[in-house]
């Protein structure tokens, strides 16, 4: 199993691993170069800079790489970006890159599921292979000896922690899975995670619309996740705001047969609906090959418990 030790920004540990419970982090980049390819599923883990002793604080599992302008970023992850506003984001961001214009600038966003913190004390000295030269990260591998013995350091601390098994990797401390190669699982995603994959599912455009403007481009559930509805792409459409608006207050829905359709209460209750009228029955735009199609299950249950035709 590969995996990736990336060197992590001070502020941005220290704010995390103050916050209760959380599902997912964006590991941020202040270019938009991504620093690593990995595997869904692969441990990313946290390393401080070595003037505060370079030792690996945390990580979590690899979910997302996207790229995106800092606003957009925040609108995404929120305060899981590793700040308390987009004020202090920004000011990070300019800490290593310049000049940096938050509204034109992109940067890269790994999303991380399940992430985990390690108190001071269960914290683990960087591997005798690591070179301190290195400014971004490094790739190890279970299948040798450096990443095999610092991966092992990592499920000790976690166990010392008190953590429950982590869904992206099956147990590896029952005797017959000791030695095996770690498997990896489907991943539990957060809502951000959820956005960011739907936004490039169906390549930032509108399903309906073609709409490209990305400020106004909404990541929407067809089944609330307040209703078990889950943070995956199947259950999810990519609409322009108003769209998204009126998606999710029955106005419009997307049949089974992936075609919009508008209730005629826009008419009846607001006097209007010329331009979503002229909608009606519109093919929506299939996510880009390698992303699943929205789920029959989920439009059903849409048209039916919401759709107010």
């Amino acid at each position: 199993m590969r995996f990736w030790v990336g060197l992590t920004d001070w502020d941005w540990y220290a704010y995390l691993s103050a916050q209760p419970a959380l599902d997912e982090v964006n590991f941020w980049q202040p270019g938009a170069r991504r620093p690593v390819r990995l595997d869904v599923g692969a441990p990313f883990l946290f390393k401080l800079h070595a003037p505060r002793g370079g030792s690996i604080v945390g990580g979590g599992y690899f979910a997302h790489f996207t790229v995106l302008p800092a606003t957009v970023a925040w609108e995404t992850f929120g305060t899981t970006n590793g700040a308390a506003s987009f004020d202090e984001m920004a000011s990070r961001i300019r800490r290593y890159r310049a000049g940096f214009d938050v509204h034109a600038d992109q940067i890269g966003c790994m999303a991380l599921v399940e992430p985990f913190f390690l108190p001071r004390e269960l914290w683990i000295p960087p591997p005798a292979s690591w070179q301190a030269p290195t400014q971004v990260g490094r790739t190890y591998n279970t299948a040798e000896v450096h990443g095999a013995a610092l991966w092992e350091q990592v499920l000790l601390a976690q166990a010392a922690l008190g953590a429950r098994e982590q869904p992206a990797v099956r147990e590896e401390t029952m005797p017959e899975d000791r030695y095996g190669e770690p498997v990896l699982v489907r991943l539990r995603l957060g809502q951000g995670t959820f956005r960011a994959k739907v936004l490039d599912a169906y390549e930032r455009r509108c399903v309906i619309t073609n709409e490209r403007t990305l400020p106004v481009l909404q990541a929407s559930h067809i089944k609330p996740y307040s209703q078990s509805g889950p943070h995956a792409p199947e259950n999810g459409l990519l609409l322009r705001s108003d769209l998204h608006t009126l998606f999710d207050r029955g106005y419009v829905t997307v049949s089974p047969d992936l075609r919009l359709h508008v209730s005629r209460r826009i008419r009846d209750e607001f006097e209007n609906g010329r331009d979503y009228y002229a909608l009606e029955g519109r093919q929506m735009r299939l996510p880009a090959r390698g992303n699943p199609p929205p789920a029959r299950e989920y439009l059903e249950w849409h048209a039916d418990t919401v759709f107010r035709g």
